[in-house]
């Protein structure tokens, strides 16, 4: 009987191949998998369809059907079940299951890389004759998110220099279209190497934000802060209070400069000022700095009240770099580091433009800042380490 079924099965398989030719593989694969499978039930329950032996493990159960991609196509499986206590599942569909979830690994690369879904589909088409949904190519990339959670939490450590920054990403929710808060924390470890310390995404307020995202760095382990650079974002500066109260701030120093133009009252001014505060952050040390910019809030007293007033109170903001060494403060004055991180994410999410929800979004970003933080701890020396 079973070899009558054998014969039967491979004629049927030639038949298809024939009429057809490579087109039909697809559905002869099927077919000998199916059989295969059969064959595989017959031996684990120790008898032949309908056969009475006393060797008997269990019982056949009838089949389930099962959709497999593959570079065939799409395969149609009936895959055999069993009763009773027996342990079985077919040997071949768990290599057809582990080359599923590579091809699905590949699509996930590709999401990451950020190639369009619609060019996914297509290469897939191609190369595999699959079709393949945009949904199908987003729920492939959600196997990285174990993996992805993992390196956002994982231990940090003793950190010197701290840098943070955010930008804004559109995301869908409810059918509206809103701006969605991307957060970045980057550092110098001990050995003079940068480090992406983590991300954060959420559509809420920013100071709650923020000072969630803090915690989870400081409860992770990071310690030993020497200072922190970043923007004055709103919120920010209260939640560094009230998580690292005790750590010197360092507002970056270009987007104070970029803020004055906004007291700028002339248009021919904008040159002048901009030098003069160049100067300010410019001097050798910190008196000289300050003596810089008491002559720049009397200069500007008559001319551009706004902006004297503006200058006295935001500018000493940026004198804290002065602390470090000279030669290292063109690097640690302003957020340039996270800053650039930031472009980088920007290139890849435009393509993107609108996010389906905040996973997708902290999915992408989180991909490419691992990729990038182990590049820098595997790179060269941002700093030299014993004069940190």
């Amino acid at each position: 009987m079973t070899q009558h079924n054998e014969d039967t099965t491979i004629r049927t398989v030639f038949e298809i191949i024939n009429a057809g030719g490579m087109e039909n593989l697809g559905e002869a694969i099927s077919i000998l998998i199916n059989e295969a499978m059969k064959v595989e039930r017959s031996s684990v329950l120790c008898a032949q369809p309908w056969e009475r032996t006393e060797d008997r493990e269990g019982h056949a159960n009838g089949f389930k059907d099962k959709f497999l991609s593959s570079r065939l196509g799409r395969l149609h499986l009936n895959v055999p079940q069993v009763r009773g206590d027996v342990d079985f599942y077919p040997s071949a569909l768990e290599k057809g299951i582990r080359s599923e979830k590579a091809l699905k690994y590949a699509m996930a690369e590709m999401y990451i890389q950020v190639v369009s879904t619609r060019k996914v589909t297509s290469v897939l088409e191609k190369l595999c004759g699959l079709e393949i949904s945009s949904t199908q190519v987003s729920n492939a990339s959600k196997l990285l998110d174990e993996e992805l959670e993992k390196w956002r939490n994982r231990p940090i450590g003793r950190i010197l220099l701290l840098q943070l920054d955010a930008r804004y990403e559109k995301v869908r929710q409810d059918g509206m279209v809103l701006s969605c808060a991307v957060l970045v924390a980057t550092g110098v470890m001990e050995d003079g190497k940068r480090i992406v310390l983590g991300t954060s995404v959420s559509l809420s307020e920013v100071e709650i934000h923020w000072r969630t995202f803090l915690l989870g760095l400081k409860k992770r382990g990071l310690h030993g802060i020497k200072m922190i650079t970043s923007d004055d974002h709103s919120g920010l500066k209260s939640a560094l209070k009230t998580v690292f109260p005790s750590v010197p701030w360092q507002r970056c120093q270009v987007h104070i400069q970029r803020n004055a133009v906004s007291y700028i009252p002339k248009l021919d001014m904008r040159k002048g000022v901009a030098n003069d505060i160049r100067n300010i952050f410019n001097a050798p040390n910190q008196s000289e700095a300050e003596r810089l910019l008491d002559l720049s809030i009397e200069k500007y007293k008559k001319t551009a009240s706004k902006l004297s007033s503006w200058m006295e109170t935001n500018i000493p903001e940026g004198f804290t770099v002065f602390f470090v060494p000279e030669n290292q403060r063109k690097k640690l004055r302003s957020t340039n580091m996270v800053e650039r991180l930031n472009r980088g994410i920007k290139r890849r999410t435009r393509v993107a433009t609108l996010f389906p929800n905040e996973a997708s979004l902290l999915r992408l970003v989180s991909a490419i800042l691992s990729e990038t933080s182990e590049e820098w701890e595997t790179g060269k020396r941002y700093l030299p380490a014993k004069e940190i």
